[in-house]
């Protein structure tokens, strides 16, 4: 196919379709559920859709936050927050928590799931969630566009200190098993999410590991 038969946009001029197919493109993404405590020990619980793993060693995740949200705000005034890995049983809950909720209501009620105290850090976890990182702030960047530009976005990354899994996800070789967390994906539109299914799995050799 040739790139003249494409459909052709440039973002800064619109999209030209019912709905801005980016996040539907980059998807399905998973979620960064994210649990925190201000320094006024007001509890938060939010959904980010824009979340993923960015290193090994040491682990590092991020979410990126449209607006300065009370879960940024909590983490820069504290430097600690959890990661909650959403799940297909705990969809509904996920997405009661991304509820506006009044100042001083609580998001873990709303949600109908129970908080349960970290080792490391002061933020609480999703005690029904059946894994759990606990992080230390380590950068929070406020996004900008090519020309240099502030955008009202701001990119939390963390240092993933202790992690929390259900030992049912893990085989009894200790591998840990992904479809059998039914982690659920963000995808494009308001309201598409989709899961994972290990008859959906296939496996590829980098072509480094195939010349040993």
């Amino acid at each position: 196919m040739s790139s003249e038969s494409r459909y052709y946009y440039e973002p800064a001029a619109g999209h030209g379709l019912p709905h801005d197919p980016l996040n539907a493109i980059v998807g399905p993404r998973p979620i960064g559920w994210i649990s925190s405590v201000g320094a006024n020990g007001q509890r938060n619980l939010a959904p980010y859709s824009f979340f993923n793993c960015f290193n090994y060693r040491p682990p590092i995740i991020g979410f990126a936050s449209t607006g300065w949200k009370d879960s940024v705000a909590n983490i820069v005034e504290t430097g600690e927050f959890v990661w909650n890995l959403a799940t297909r049983p705990l969809a509904e809950a996920m997405n009661n928590s991304s509820a506006s909720l009044a100042r001083g209501e609580d998001e873990f009620a709303f949600a109908g799931v129970t908080p349960l105290p970290g080792r490391r850090v002061k933020a609480e976890r999703v005690a029904e969630s059946p894994v759990n990182f606990e992080c230390r702030l380590t950068q929070c960047i406020q996004l900008q566009s090519a020309a240099g530009e502030k955008v009202e976005t701001w990119l939390v990354l963390g240092e993933v200190i202790a992690v929390h899994i259900d030992p049912a996800l893990l085989d009894e070789h200790g591998v840990y098993q992904t479809a059998a967390a039914e982690p659920i994906l963000r995808a494009g539109g308001p309201s598409a999410y989709y899961g994972i299914s290990e008859q959906h799995r296939f496996d590829l050799l980098r072509p480094d590991a195939l010349k040993r």
